[in-house]
């Protein structure tokens, strides 16, 4: 298997007003968006192409909107990105830029 292009742990990941795991996985690999539980279980999987990632309006800076097979996920990562060396989940803005970066498309 590929390394991993984009890996974040410790994720909330959520459903309209439902929270499906508070400490969830969000992973990148081979050109494919993979959503997981906690326990390594998937949410939901789909080719980048097929993902939007985008920034919600009027949220905090840690939340990013994934839009994937149709269903809305809403992530809450990390505020910033966590110092070289300590744990933690990457920033939303990142998440996105991978996912853009992923699927081919700039900016």
């Amino acid at each position: 298997m590929a390394e991993p292009e984009f890996t974040a742990t410790g994720v909330r990941i959520g459903k309209r007003l439902r929270s499906l795991t508070r400490a969830g996985q969000v992973r990148i690999t081979d050109g494919r968006l993979e959503l997981l539980t906690s326990y390594g279980s998937e949410i939901d999987s789909a080719p980048v192409q097929a993902v939007r990632a985008s920034k919600p309006w009027f949220a905090p800076e840690d939340r990013a909107l994934a839009d994937v097979n149709g269903t809305r996920y809403s992530l809450t990562l990390g505020e910033h990105d966590p110092a070289p060396g300590k744990p933690g989940p990457p920033s939303a803005r990142r998440f996105i830029e991978a996912v853009r970066r992923a699927a081919g498309r700039n900016g």
